[in-house]
């Protein structure tokens, strides 16, 4: 517990416990201070989905942009169509889930695991995939333009149709592990 301490005559110290709960209190109500969410919030603008275990959970067409999920697990979870702008989610766990058709433009998922996840036709346009996992992950037809990908695991990664990071190259069907 944190005290604020005053001293009353010479010896004498005083304790003032109430002082921080009201500084914090006034604090949140001039907004100097964001207000957090829980793990069970629904998604929203500015809620924070830290360190919370999503697992299963069906968020197909969720609008999480803005999100922070860093070191959340979203294992199994359904996200088909759900939009992750400039989510940040390093360090998030998408093992075996389902991205397909999902916007993650702009987001932030160094050091992410999508072993085995799908992403048929999701857009990771300027994501930040650095040091990711994709093992055996499915990206036919995914749009990586302009992706960061220094790192990243394309171990059985399925590319086919994919667009590459220079916006340009198409990956020929049959790609795995690189773009053909």
């Amino acid at each position: 517990m944190f005290y604020i301490q005053g001293v009353r005559g010479r010896h004498h110290t005083t304790h003032r416990p109430w002082r921080l709960p009201l500084m914090v209190l006034l604090a949140l109500i001039l907004g100097a201070v964001p207000a957090l969410a829980a793990c069970t919030d629904p998604p929203g603008p500015g809620v924070s989905w830290r360190r919370c275990s999503l697992d299963g959970r069906d968020l197909n067409e969720a609008d999480l942009s803005g999100m922070q999920l860093r070191d959340a697990s979203l294992q199994r979870t359904q996200l088909a169509g759900a939009r992750l702008v400039g989510v940040e989610g390093s360090y998030v766990r998408f093992v075996s889930s389902d991205l397909n058709g999902a916007d993650l433009t702009g987001a932030t998922l160094r050091e992410a695991d999508f072993t085995r996840a799908t992403l048929r036709g999701a857009r990771l346009v300027r994501a930040d995939l650095r040091r990711a996992r994709m093992y055996r992950a499915d990206l036919t037809e995914a749009d990586l333009t302009g992706a960061m990908l220094g790192g990243t695991d394309f171990t059985g990664v399925i590319l086919s149709g994919a667009t590459w990071t220079d916006g340009a190259r198409i990956c020929a069907a049959g790609s795995v592990g690189s773009c053909q």
